[in-house]
């Protein structure tokens, strides 16, 4: 209807539609990407590998389909627990269990089936030995269909939750130079075996107790962590995406690879680290991004993060000289990064980044389990009658178009309650009317109350006003009616709350 004559699918993993691939080719539009025979070759993880061991690429010990949970049984049992049951189609980290027991595989194989079926249209599944210490590595290939075959280097993408990806760098830390072109040169030889065309990622396993690698699936895709590839290399993947589809694919015959620095990624999602990562949809009311930092985004004031897709507001890519540089500057970016109207993940990845373990790069691929983090948030448990955020002097200037001035009605007790725990006297606080709200903290804070007197119960038990006041992580503060004159209460913190002007 548009009259395009080439469509990208994009980078997730909804991208390898194989199906969709040969609509395009029907309708007369070039599918930018690789062929509906490579997606069918890589597509299902018990097919990639076959062509894995045809051409040497080293494999965990794993089987085949699995017929039923019996035949599950007796193949956990050869292969030996821990076991990771897998369904053999999609990505992005669903249709994956770990099992340590039988009595595990028995109850995780019916819901694997079920949502591979549901997520895929493909109710396939096996299984795979279980490397407890892991690392995922992968390297970014590209193919012109003629046999030749580029890779442009590896990325660590070890620092997942729930099998899902949250940071991506390159080059890989802490491997040899030998292993890196071992890596690199298994994943030229997949692609070459199959004629590879477009961009495509070979993904391993690597034991990080043994330094053994195994092969793990073949992305038939751009991906999500290919700005960093992009950054190091200096190669716009998308550009030869669409150049190769053209038939202009000359450049593989003179790209030498030649790295230059490193890149870290972060993903930025709509979620709540401090509630468990519950999606966080909603309207996105105001945002800053850094300029120091490449930022891969769809959003912009007033959008809507729904909840019905993928959760991702964000990518976040800096580059530096070296990992140490790249990190740090990814820090300041984050630290220049605010978004406002949801919740989203920025702290906890500002808390990654800043973690030992990380920094010294002895991450895996099951870290974040162990990863102590602590909200700075307060939880409103329930919100009293016309609780609002106000700042002082608030809105003013504006009466000569009809716009009235805002901030605290009662001026002078706001200012005293900052001043009382020594933020500026100006800071964002709390004014409550007639009766107050719950409050749970999830970081040790300081507080003061002022203003028209309500009873406060600090875990049960009642502070006083005009003072300031220490709450511990996980206190709640309970405000009841406003008893005596006034009717305008202040509840302010140190350091003052974290919104828009």
């Amino acid at each position: 209807a548009t009259g395009a004559e080439a469509i990208h699918s994009g980078y997730g993993f909804l991208s390898e539609n194989a199906a969709f691939a040969e609509a395009c080719t029907v309708a007369g539009i070039a599918f930018i990407g690789p062929t509906p025979q490579h997606m069918r070759d890589f597509g299902l993880k018990h097919t990639a590998r076959h062509l894995a061991a045809e051409n040497k690429v080293p494999l965990l010990p794993g089987t085949g389909l699995l017929d039923d949970t019996a035949h599950a049984k007796r193949e956990a049992l050869r292969i030996g627990y821990p076991v990771m049951l897998k369904s053999t189609a999609g990505g992005g980290g669903i249709g994956m269990q770990l099992c340590h027991s039988e009595d595990q595989l028995e109850e995780a194989f019916h819901s694997v089936e079920r949502l591979s079926r549901n997520n895929f249209s493909q109710g396939g599944i096996f299984l795979e030995k279980h490397v407890e210490y892991a690392r995922h590595i992968e390297v970014q290939i590209f193919g012109d269909g003629r046999g030749n075959v580029v890779a442009l280097g590896e990325r660590d993408c070890s620092v997942q939750r729930r099998n899902q990806k949250v940071i991506e760098e390159t080059p890989a830390p802490g491997i040899s130079d030998s292993l890196r072109a071992q890596l690199m040169d298994a994943a030229v030889r997949l692609g070459r075996a199959v004629n590879y065309q477009s961009a495509g990622t070979a993904e391993y396993v690597f034991d990080t107790q043994t330094h053994a690698f195994y092969f793990l699936e073949v992305n038939t895709r751009l991906q999500v962590e290919h700005g960093v590839t992009e950054e190091v290399t200096g190669v716009d993947l998308v550009e030869w995406m669409v150049c190769q589809a053209a038939g202009e694919n000359d450049f593989l015959l003179t790209y030498r690879h030649a790295p230059q620095g490193a890149a870290v990624q972060v993903r930025l999602y709509a979620e709540d680290a401090g509630k468990q990562f519950q999606p966080a949809s909603g309207v996105l009311t105001e945002m800053r991004f850094s300029s120091n930092a490449r930022v891969d985004t769809w959003v912009e004031p007033g959008s809507v993060i729904s909840p019905y897709y993928a959760p991702m507001v964000a990518k976040i890519i800096a580059h530096g000289s070296d990992r140490a540089d790249s990190i740090g500057k990814l820090i300041d970016a984050l630290d220049e990064t605010s978004l406002h109207g949801i919740e989203s993940n920025l702290p906890y990845l500002g808390a990654i980044l800043r973690d030992k373990a990380f920094a010294h790069a002895e991450h895996y691929t099951r870290y974040l389990d162990g990863l102590a983090y602590r909200p700075t948030t307060i939880e409103v448990l329930a919100p009293g009658t016309q609780s609002t955020i106000q700042d002082y002097p608030g809105r003013t200037g504006y009466w000569d178009i009809g716009v009235p001035p805002s901030g605290p009605m009662d001026h002078l007790a706001f200012r005293l309650a900052n001043r009382a725990v020594g933020n500026d006297e100006g800071t964002a606080a709390l004014e409550l009317t007639v009766t107050g709200p719950t409050l749970r903290f999830n970081t040790d804070t300081v507080i003061a109350l002022t203003g028209a007197h309500m009873k406060a119960l600090l875990d049960g038990v009642e502070i006083g006003y005009w003072q300031p006041v220490e709450v511990k992580a996980g206190s709640t503060l309970k405000l009841r009616g406003i008893t005596g004159g006034g009717s305008r209460s202040y509840l302010v913190v140190r350091g003052g709350f974290d919104v828009p002007d």
